[in-house]
């Protein structure tokens, strides 16, 4: 998201910009796949539920107000209460460790102000130009602490695959934050 202006682009998608959803979906999708996935700890619904967001955030795009908060936030926060709701019709109720405690609205969100470092705007940029199967494996290690076996296991692929895309991946990542 390193020159990336957020609030413009969702002002594009008030709009109607196809372009403009499609720039700010690649530069944010990981990080919202990564918080649904903490909270559902199951890959499908996660991906449903960043489908879903995607939908509310091109249908509510104008809502956005900045003075409330990042746009990575604001987005973010759809994520997170549209994986709760999941959560809570399959009659779960118990979200992680983590997470306890911010369904208030009034609660600040964590990522609003961790979004706003440029340090992370720049590592997401860089995570959405890696390719699909490296970008997974390199959250799934780093963002939800699974082991190469557990990735292996979970991707159903060979272990020296996973550690080749997450060794690849991390190569990729380093080599374009030191372009940025």
């Amino acid at each position: 998201m390193d020159n990336l202006d957020l609030k413009a682009l969702l002002m594009g998608v008030a709009a109607g910009d196809r372009t403009d959803f499609r720039v700010l979906y690649d530069a944010t999708a990981a990080k919202l796949f990564g918080v649904t996935v903490r909270i559902l700890k199951r890959r499908d619904l996660a991906e449903e539920v960043v489908q879903d967001t995607y939908l509310r955030i091109w249908d509510g795009a104008g809502d956005y107000r900045a003075e409330l908060g990042s746009p990575l936030g604001w987005m973010v926060a759809i994520a997170r209460n549209r994986a709760i709701d999941v959560l809570r019709k399959r009659g779960e109720t118990a979200l992680p460790e983590d997470f306890e405690g911010r369904e208030d609205e009034n609660t600040p969100d964590p990522f609003t102000s961790t979004a706003q470092s440029s340090e992370l705007r720049a590592l997401l940029a860089c995570l959405g130009h890696l390719p699909v199967d490296h970008q997974r494996c390199v959250l799934m290690a780093y963002y939800d602490g699974y082991t190469h076996e557990e990735i292996a296991g979970r991707l159903k692929a060979p272990v020296g695959t996973v550690k080749s895309r997450i060794r690849r991946g991390l190569a990729r990542l380093r080599e374009c934050l030191d372009d940025g």
